[in-house]
């Protein structure tokens, strides 16, 4: 099954700023372009931090405020130096939050969540810029037409991982929620389905109406520590085991 990752998803076409930019330059990109933030690159385009319309709005934030106050956190002092900042090299926020095209999407929007960022470059093997992906972007698996989630969810599980049970489901896609029907044999292999249709890009919800005809989930004994020191004895396994020996 085939996994989306930031490069399907990236701009290409990416706005940068050289770390000599002047205050007022990386202003009017900001503005012009109607962006939140842009990366600083170097002479090799190997990104070197970002710069953010929260790093610009210092001079504002501290005009005024010369003196450092008494206890002064480390945070505040690095906020109190950009806002005498007047190149992007002293205006940008350093080491930049990055990703690789290879990136899974998942793993992009959890990066951006932890590290409260709303975009991140996308570099290769050398660090070098070759694309920018916004939280927007990630959104953008959300738009793809229902016929070709169903098309993957049939090619790329229902044939790999039921194999005959295949030909007995229905998949139904509306605006991305996915409706499961029909019978498989074993209540384990709906179980699988679900979970494994829910990770196919574009997904928002699975709803199964899969029916089986084998519960094997009452075979399976109670989960007991595993290794050869595990105390007690092994669980029964199968309905024999609980009859008298």
């Amino acid at each position: 099954m085939r996994t989306w990752s930031v490069g399907d998803v990236m701009t290409q076409a990416v706005v940068s700023v050289k770390e000599d930019a002047s205050y007022r330059e990386v202003v009017d990109v900001l503005v012009s372009h109607r962006f939140s933030a842009v990366p600083v690159v170097d002479p090799s385009l190997r990104v070197l931090g970002v710069v953010s319309e929260a790093d610009l709005l210092r001079k504002i934030e501290y005009n005024g405020d010369e003196k450092p106050r008494m206890f002064e956190g480390r945070r505040r002092r690095g906020e109190r130096s950009k806002a005498h900042g007047r190149t992007a090299a002293e205006l940008m926020s350093a080491p930049a939050v990055v990703a690789s095209a290879d990136t899974p999407l998942t793993a992009a929007a959890r990066l951006m969540d932890g590290e409260a960022v709303k975009r991140l470059p996308v570099v290769d093997e050398k660090g070098r810029l070759i694309g920018i992906v916004s939280r927007g972007d990630l959104l953008k698996v959300h738009l793809r037409p229902d016929d070709e989630i169903r098309a993957d969810i049939e090619h790329a599980v229902l044939v790999p991982f039921l194999a005959d049970d295949a030909n007995a489901v229905v998949t139904e896609v509306t605006e991305g929620v996915v409706t499961l029907s029909g019978k498989v044999d074993r209540r384990s292999s709906a179980e699988i389905a679900v979970r494994l249709v829910r990770q196919v890009a574009g997904v928002v919800e699975v709803e199964s109406r899969l029916r089986y005809d084998f519960d094997d989930r009452e075979f399976r004994g109670p989960r007991q520590p595993f290794g050869a020191d595990s105390p007690g004895p092994k669980p029964p396994f199968g309905p024999e085991s609980s009859a008298g020996r």
